[in-house]
């Protein structure tokens, strides 16, 4: 079922305190409250957004043309239409903005360089708004990639390799790596106001390192393994979102071999890891670590499963959909596979989904899930970096297509997704040449993917 590729791929292959910025302001027309309606803010079916919240990112084109806006000299916006003829139709107006002599244009954005000398986060005051002219407009249904407008302490680095964890609305983004060196710091971004932070962090601050795993228990991330340059960690330390601050944790008895490039789910009260590699070698081992009596008193323990198990791999992706493990694709450093697997976290017995097709060879993709679908994002598939998009159904267990629309990320690997209020958000990455740090947004647009099953379990027979 997996198609390998015949080249080699070698074990990798893309071989401060917070400062929050001055109140806009509120005369901006990114601040108006007429102009915050002409954007869109699709949701999912029966939900709606938390109060105050917005989103700058999903901008229905239609919308903007099926109404033209023209700013007063008090920097209020309104929109206007003017009927024609004698039916009462409607037929768009455009209006220009009217200035008075003494007043003011809305504040201009100014873009720091990302290598400022001083080596602190670059700031942007005001969200800088993306207006693409070369992409075709988008119904009302469908699924509308766009650049997210962020500002704030911006990265000024790749994202590349790192962690990606969602506490409530905010981002976590710990460690990962550029051409030259690891990191071990944290970024912050809020998924509602696209505003990026740079928090200081207090206690046992790992090392940096690049593709370690971070799983969510209680509003801390736990964080294991990862490696930088030729040495792999087997170290595992937690951190507490709500006071900044890093713990190592020691534990007794038997560890998993050091490894970077796993994956990991929490499943009743355990992290569950799988495979990596241990730079000798890559890896297709399952441990858990238990967390319910506290993070203080954790423990390892190996997994015998039962079944064929899958080939040695690192560089996959994995997704907890109800009590089973879902294994797409991955690397052992020399083939690059298009395999899908099912691991039973009750019965721990191993199943090999299959499907129909030649498939997809993918290593450091996402697969995100949305309802019963996973969408799988960019990565490489053992001769060049992809960004093409597809989405394999969880139901039938068959790749579907689906139509997307919008400017979609350059190809790349190495980024991090997560899935909050109806969008899929896509951080940073990296070609083989550049190393990203920009943030993508699929408004997925609630009745895209209502037909989507939404309460199933994988039948794998």
């Amino acid at each position: 079922m997996s198609q390998h590729s015949s080249g080699a791929l070698s074990d990798v292959p893309e071989d401060g305190p917070i400062t929050t910025p001055r109140s806009p302001d509120p005369s901006s027309p990114y601040f108006s409250p007429t102009h915050q309606a002409a954007a869109s803010t699709s949701t999912f079916h029966g939900a709606s957004p938390p109060p105050g919240s917005s989103s700058a990112t999903g901008t229905n084109n239609q919308a903007v043309q099926s109404s033209s806006v023209s700013r007063k000299s008090s920097g209020s916006v309104r929109l206007g239409r003017e009927a024609t003829g004698s039916n009462g139709s409607l037929r768009k107006q455009a209006l220009a903005p009217s200035r008075s002599s003494g007043s003011l244009a809305p504040p201009r954005d100014k873009k720091r360089s990302s290598t400022d000398s001083s080596g602190k986060p670059k700031i942007r005051i005001l969200p800088r708004l993306p207006h693409s002219k070369d992409v075709e407009l988008v119904p009302t249904t469908g699924m509308y990639w766009s650049k997210a407008p962020v500002y704030g302490h911006l990265p000024t680095r790749g994202l590349r390799a790192n962690s990606t964890t969602l506490v409530d609305n905010v981002v976590w983004i710990f460690g990962g790596c550029d051409d030259t060196q690891c990191w071990n710091d944290v970024y912050c971004f809020d998924t509602e106001t696209m505003r990026w932070s740079y928090p200081q962090m207090m206690g046992d601050i790992p090392l940096p390192c690049r593709a370690h795993s971070a799983t969510l228990v209680d509003r801390k991330i736990v964080v294991f393994g990862g490696g930088e340059g030729p040495i792999y960690f087997d170290k595992t330390y937690v951190l507490d979102t709500i006071t900044r601050r890093w713990k190592m944790i020691k534990i007794d008895g038997i560890l998993p071999a050091p490894r970077r490039a796993h994956s990991a789910v929490l499943y009743k009260n355990k992290i569950w890891v799988f495979g990596g590699g241990n730079g000798m070698q890559a890896l297709n081992d399952v441990w858990t670590l238990d967390v319910g009596n506290g993070i203080d008193k954790v423990r390892w323990e190996k997994v015998e499963t039962k079944g064929k198990k899958p080939s040695e791999r690192g560089y996959h992706s994995a997704n907890l959909v109800g009590s089973v493990m879902v294994i797409i694709g991955g690397s052992d450093g020399t083939e690059c596979y298009s395999d899908i697997w099912c691991l039973d976290l009750n019965s721990v017995t191993w199943k090999e989904v299959p499907y129909e097709g030649e498939g997809y060879r993918r290593l450091s993709h996402t697969a995100t899930q949305v309802g019963s679908c996973l969408f799988v994002v960019g990565g490489h598939n053992g001769s060049v970096y992809t960004g093409e998009n597809i989405f394999f159904n969880l139901v039938s267990l068959q790749y579907e297509p689906r139509i997307v629309y919008g400017k979609p990320p350059s190809s790349r690997g190495y980024h991090s997704a997560i899935v909050t209020d109806s969008r899929l958000f896509i951080f940073g990455g990296f070609n083989g040449r550049d190393n990203f740090e920009d943030v993508h947004v699929l408004d997925l647009a609630g009745a895209a993917y209502l037909p989507q099953v939404m309460s199933f379990e994988i039948d794998v027979t």
